[in-house]
C-alpha cells in the first residue's frame, strides 16, 4: 500500500536498553553457556523500531567507557551504582559487533553520556525525530518535532504525553528531576519531595527559578528542606540538563545503513546460538504475521521459521490470493468487478512521488479473503511472462473510468494520480478506508493501512521493507519476485476491503459523519489530486537570488555584531553570548537562570532588542534569516519538478485533527508572511506567460464563526454592519466611540479577539501586549462583560465537552478529547481549551472544502481554462488567463460566500497579481 509520510529520524539510546533488557529478560545462554538475554532484547527492539518507523536516517548510541563531564562537576555522579554484572558485562562486545555488522550507524563518543550525544543530533536535525529510551531524563527533548518511544512498554510521548506521564511539560522536567534528585545517579534533590510534590510546587510557582527565589514562603519541614537544598539545586539542574552542543564529526543526515556484513553476521549468530537469525540470512524475508527475526528466539529453541509462499502465489495455507498471468484470467476477473458494482483495488509503483511514479501491478478484491493481482512490469531476472501493460490498461480504462462502478481504496488520491499517469482518469471513488477512520476519529495519530489494520482488525499485514528489504539494499517492486508480491499486492486489496466493511457500520450509525465523509471528504480526493497535479510555477533564479543576498545579509549581519561586541564570536552560543551582554557589555539582566546565570534565552533577546540594545537584534536577526535561507529559498528550487517546471506538493486529509489540510514536499502553509523576506519569497510563486494569480482569501472566518455559535448580540451586530470588529471590540471594553478608538486599544482588541479563540490566558495577553497581567485581567473581564454570549458559549462548550468527551464543528466533525477529565490541571486545561477553538477552527476547515469542491465542479462544466493551483489555510489561490480573469474572480467570490450560511455573512476578499505577493 503505497502512502505519503515523511519517514523520522531514529536515535536509540542503547545504553538505556542493554540495562532494561538485562533485567527485564530471562537468564538466556547459547551452548557454551554464555549470557545472551540482553543482546536478544536489544536485538529485538532495534528489529521492533525499524519495522515500525521505516527509518532512512537511524542511530544506536552508547554510553563510552569512563568518566564524563558531569563527573567533573560532581564527583559523586553516579557513585551509588553498584558495578556492572559480569553477566551484562561480557555481552557488550558481541553486541556491539551485531549492531555494526546489521549496518545500523553506532556511536559511542568520549566524555559525554549518549543523551548528550542524542540531544545533539535531534537538536541539530530539522525533521521529525523519534527517541527510543526508557529514561525519565529524555523528556525535556520533546517538542511538537521531536517524540519519544519506550519500545519495552510502548508509551509514546509527544508533549501531552510527556504531561500526562510527568503532571509537567517538558521544558519543565529539568526543573522536576532537580527537585525529585535521582538516587540511580546520585543526584542531590530535596529531601522527602517526590514526583507529587515537584508537580504540584511547579503548578503554583511556574519553575524552579521562581520556587528557589520564594523558597522563604514555603512552611514547615519541607521548606526547610528546600532551603537546605538551594547551594546545590542549580548543580543539580545543571546534571540532569542534557547537553544539546556536543561537537560531532558528522551530521544527522548522515546516518543512513550501511549494508549487512552476511559473513560477519553469520559467525556472530552461529558462536552465539542466533539460531532464527542464521537461518534467515540470505533467504526469503519472514512472513510479518510473525514476530520479526529473532523474536521468538529462545534459550533451547530454533524460534517460528517460516514458509515459504506456494508458486500461485497465495499464502501458505490461505489460498485465496492469485496472480492474474494470462489473458482468460484477466476476463474472468474484468467480467467479475463489472458484476460486481463495487470492487477495492490498489497500485503498486515505482515509487512515492505521485508525478513520477509508474505502475508496476494492480491488485483487486471483491470478497473478504478472495483478492488478485495483476502485474505488468516485474522485469527482474527470470520473471514470468506478464500481460502487455499498454493492452491491459487499454482494457482496465472503461472500468476505472466508470462512475457507476464504486471503488474502495486507501489513499485513493494517490492512485487516481499515479494511473492519470498512464492516461486512466479514477472515476466512482466511493470509500477511503484512511478517510473513513479520520472521520470517525480524528485525534487518532496514525490512518495508515498497517496501522489500521492492527488496531482494527488485529491484523498484522506484510510490510514491505519484508519483501523489499531496507535501506540502500531496498530493491523497487518491479524487482520483487511475483511469489512475494502477489501476496502482498493481494493482502492490500483484501483488507482494504474488509477496514472498509468495518468502518461503514460504524459510519452508517452517525448520520453527522456520514454525511461529512460522503459529502466533503471523499469529493476532496479528486479535487486534491487536481490541485497536486496542476501545482504552481516557482522561479528559481529569483530564490538562487534571495538565497545569494540572504548569504550576503547574514555575513553583513555577522559583522556588525563582530563590531558591536568588538570580537569575533559563535552567533549560535548562549556562553559566549553571555560573556559579552553582561561581562562585557554590561546589559541588564533581565532574567537568571536557575544556576544564577543571567539568561540568554530566545525570548529575552527580544526583549533586550525592544529595549533598544543592537547586540540582541542583530542576533536575532542573523537566525531568522538563516532559517529562511535553509528552509525555503535554498530548499525549494530543489523541488520544482523537471518535467513541468512547477512545484507539486502534496495535501494531507488526514493529519490535522481539526479538519485542516496540511501539505508536504514543499509545507505551504508555513512560508511566512508577516516579514518583507517572507512575502519575497512568495515572489518567487508566478504565474505562467498570459495569466494572473487570483488569492481568494476568507476574511476572519473564525471570529465570524465565534458569532455564529455563541449567538452574541454585539459579535452579530458588528458583523452585521459590516464594522471593523477589531475597532468595535475596541470601543466596547474601553467604552469609546466607534471613531475615538486609538491604534492601541484597536490592536489590544484585536488581541483578545483572537487570543480568546486560541485560549490565550490573561498572562499571554499581557505579554503579547506589553501590559501589567492585571490590566490584562480586567481587559478579559470587560470583554466578557460586552460580550456575555462569549462567555456562555465557552462555558457550556467546557460543560458539553466534558459530558460527551467531544465537540463537533458546525458540519458535524468530532473531535475527541480523552484529556477533557484529566486530574492534571495542565492536561486538562489544555483539552478545554481545545474544546473552545476545535469547533471554529474544524468549522472554518469544513466550510473551505465546501468552498473548493465547489469551484472545482464549476471550473471543470465551464469550459474555462482557469486552475486551482494551491490551497492555504483560509485563501485558495488561482492562476487565471487574462481574460478569464474578471469572470473567475466574480464567480469564485461567490461560490466561496455561499459555501455556508451564517448568522453573519462571509466575507471574502480576492486579489490580483503576477505572483503570490502581489495577488495576497
Amino acid at each position: 500500500m503505497t502512502t505519503h509520510s515523511s519517514k523520522p529520524l531514529v536515535l536509540v539510546d542503547g545504553s538505556s536498553y542493554l540495562f532494561r533488557a538485562f533485567h527485564a529478560l530471562p537468564p538466556l545462554t547459547n551452548a557454551h553457556g554464555e549470557p545472551t538475554g540482553a543482546m536478544h532484547g536489544v536485538l529485538n527492539m532495534l528489529d521492533k523500531l525499524r519495522k515500525d518507523y521505516d527509518p532512512e536516517h537511524m542511530a544506536v548510541i552508547f554510553d563510552a567507557p569512563g568518566k564524563t563531564f558531569r563527573d567533573d562537576l560532581y564527583p559523586q555522579y553516579k557513585a551509588n551504582r553498584p558495578p556492572m554484572p559480569e553477566d551484562l558485562r561480557c555481552q557488550i562486545e558481541p553486541l556491539l559487533d551485531i549492531i555494526r555488522a546489521q549496518g545500523y550507524p553506532l556511536l559511542i563518543i568520549p566524555d559525554v553520556e549518549a543523551d548528550d550525544v542524542i540531544g545533539t543530533l535531534a537538536k541539530e536535525y530539522t525533521g521529525k525525530v523519534i527517541i527510543s529510551t526508557g529514561d525519565k531524563d529524555m523528556a525535556q527533548l520533546v517538542d511538537e518535532r521531536v517524540h519519544l518511544i519506550n519500545t519495552m512498554s510502548g508509551h509514546y510521548a509527544d508533549p501531552a504525553g510527556v504531561v500526562e506521564k510527568f503532571g509537567v511539560a517538558p521544558e519543565r522536567i529539568r526543573d522536576y528531576l532537580a527537585l525529585i534528585g535521582d538516587s540511580v545517579d546520585n543526584v542531590p534533590g530535596v529531601a522527602k519531595v517526590g514526583p507529587k510534590t515537584a508537580v504540584k510546587w511547579l503548578e503554583e510557582y511556574g519553575s524552579l527559578e521562581n520556587i528557589i527565589a520564594r523558597a522563604n514562603e514555603f512552611k514547615g519541614k519541607i521548606g526547610e528542606n528546600l532551603r537546605e537544598a538551594l547551594a546545590h539545586l542549580p548543580l543539580s539542574y545543571e546534571l540532569v540538563t542534557i547537553k544539546c552542543d556536543v561537537e560531532l564529526d558528522l551530521q544527522p543526515e548522515t546516518l543512513a545503513f550501511n549494508p549487512q556484513d552476511v559473513d560477519r553476521l553469520r559467525v556472530l549468530y552461529e558462536r552465539y546460538g542466533f539460531r532464527t537469525r542464521l537461518a534467515a540470512l540470505g533467504k526469503e524475508p519472514p512472513h510479518p504475521n510473525l514476530p520479526p527475526q529473532g523474536g521468538k528466539e529462545q534459550e533451547g529453541t530454533t524460534g517460528d521459521l517460516f514458509a515459504p509462499c506456494p508458486p500461485c502465489g497465495g499464502r501458505a495455507g490461505d489460498g485465496g490470493y492469485s496472480s492474474i498471468l494470462t489473458q482468460p484470467d484477466l476476463n474472468t476477473w474484468l467480467t467479475r468487478l463489472q458484476a460486481a458494482g463495487e470492487f477495492a483495488f490498489d497500485t503498486e509503483t515505482t515509487s512515492l512521488n505521485y508525478m513520477e511514479a509508474e505502475i508496476v501491478g494492480v491488485s483487486f478484491a471483491i470478497q473478504p479473503g478472495e483478492a488478485a493481482y495483476l502485474p505488468l512490469a516485474h522485469d527482474y531476472l527470470g520473471a514470468p511472462a506478464q500481460l502487455d501493460r499498454d493492452a491491459v490498461f487499454a482494457q482496465l480504462k472503461p472500468l476505472l473510468e466508470n462512475p457507476s462502478l464504486r471503488k474502495i481504496g486507501q489513499n485513493l488520491k494517490y492512485d487516481r494520480s499515479v494511473l492519470l499517469n498512464h492516461g486512466i482518469e479514477l472515476w466512482g471513488i466511493a470509500h477511503d478506508t484512511m478517510l473513513e477512520s479520520y472521520v470517525l476519529d480524528s485525534t487518532a495519530s496514525r490512518h495508515d493501512f498497517d496501522t489500521l489494520c492492527e488496531k482494527h482488525l488485529n491484523h498484522t499485514t506484510i510490510h514491505f521493507e519484508d519483501i523489499a528489504g531496507k535501506g540502500k539494499n531496498q530493491i523497487t517492486f518491479n524487482q520483487v519476485a511475483l511469489e512475494q508480491a502477489t501476496p502482498y499486492a493481494a493482502e492490500d486489496a483484501d483488507y482494504t476491503l474488509r477496514l472498509h466493511r468495518h468502518f461503514w457500520s460504524q459510519l452508517q450509525a452517525l448520520d453527522g459523519q456520514r454525511q461529512l465523509y460522503e459529502a466533503v471528504e471523499v469529493p476532496l480526493v479528486s479535487v486534491l489530486s487536481r490541485i497536486e497535479r496542476n501545482g504552481v510555477k516557482v522561479d528559481a533564479m529569483m530564490l538562487a537570488k534571495q538565497s545569494k543576498e540572504l548569504e550576503a545579509r547574514m555575513h553583513t549581519v555577522m559583522q556588525q555584531a563582530y563590531t558591536v561586541a568588538g570580537q569575533e564570536f559563535n552567533l549560535a552560543s548562549p556562553k559566549q553570548i553571555q560573556e559579552i551582554f553582561f561581562d562585557k557589555l554590561g546589559l541588564p539582566v533581565l532574567r537568571k537562570t536557575p544556576k544564577g546565570q543571567p539568561s540568554t534565552a530566545e525570548d529575552v533577546l527580544e526583549e533586550l532588542a525592544d529595549m533598544g540594545h543592537e547586540l540582541p537584534s542583530l542576533i536575532l536577526e542573523h537566525r531568522g534569516l538563516a532559517k529562511l535561507k535553509s528552509t525555503y529559498t535554498d530548499k525549494l528550487p530543489e523541488q520544482i519538478n523537471p518535467h513541468t517546471g512547477r512545484v507539486h506538493t502534496s495535501y494531507h486529509q488526514a493529519v490535522a485533527s481539526t479538519g485542516r489540510l496540511s501539505s508536504s514536499d514543499p509545507n505551504l502553509q508555513n512560508i511566512p508572511i508577516r516579514n518583507e523576506e517572507g512575502r519575497r519569497i512568495r515572489q518567487a510563486f508566478i504565474a505562467e506567460s498570459g495569466c494572473k494569480l487570483l488569492a481568494a482569501d476568507y476574511s476572519q472566518i473564525e471570529l465570524r464563526i465565534m458569532a455564529h455559535l455563541s449567538g452574541d448580540k454585539g459579535l452579530l451586530e458588528a458583523f452585521a454592519q459590516g464594522l471593523d470588529v477589531h475597532r468595535a471590540t475596541a470601543a466596547e471594553v474601553f467604552g469609546v466611540a466607534l471613531a475615538a478608538v486609538t491604534t492601541a486599544q484597536r490592536r489590544a482588541a484585536k488581541a483578545i479577539n483572537f487570543g480568546l479563540i486560541y485560549g490565550m490566558s490573561a498572562f499571554g495577553l499581557a505579554k503579547q501586549l506589553g501590559v501589567e497581567r492585571r490590566d490584562a485581567q480586567d481587559y478579559v473581564n470587560l470583554y466578557f462583560a460586552r460580550y456575555p454570549g462569549v462567555k456562555q458559549y465557552m462555558d457550556d462548550t467546557r460543560e458539553q465537552a466534558r459530558a460527551q468527551g467531544y465537540v463537533e464543528t458546525l458540519f458535524g466533525r468530532r473531535l475527541f478529547l480523552p484529556d477533557i477529565k484529566s486530574k492534571n490541571a495542565a492536561t486538562r486545561q489544555y483539552a478545554e481549551r481545545t474544546a473552545i477553538n476545535a469547533p471554529m477552527q474544524g468549522t472554518a476547515a469544513d466550510i473551505i472544502k465546501k468552498a473548493m469542491i465547489a469551484v472545482d465542479s464549476w471550473l471543470r462544466s465551464s469550459g474555462l481554462h482557469t486552475k486551482m493551483i494551491m490551497q492555504v489555510h483560509d485563501e485558495l489561490v488561482f492562476e487565471v488567463p487574462e481574460a478569464e480573469l474578471a469572470t473567475v474572480r466574480s464567480q469564485v467570490t461567490a461560490l466561496m460566500t455561499a459555501a455556508a450560511q451564517l448568522a453573519v455573512p462571509l466575507l471574502v476578499e480576492s486579489g490580483v497579481g503576477d505572483n503570490w505577493d502581489e495577488a495576497h
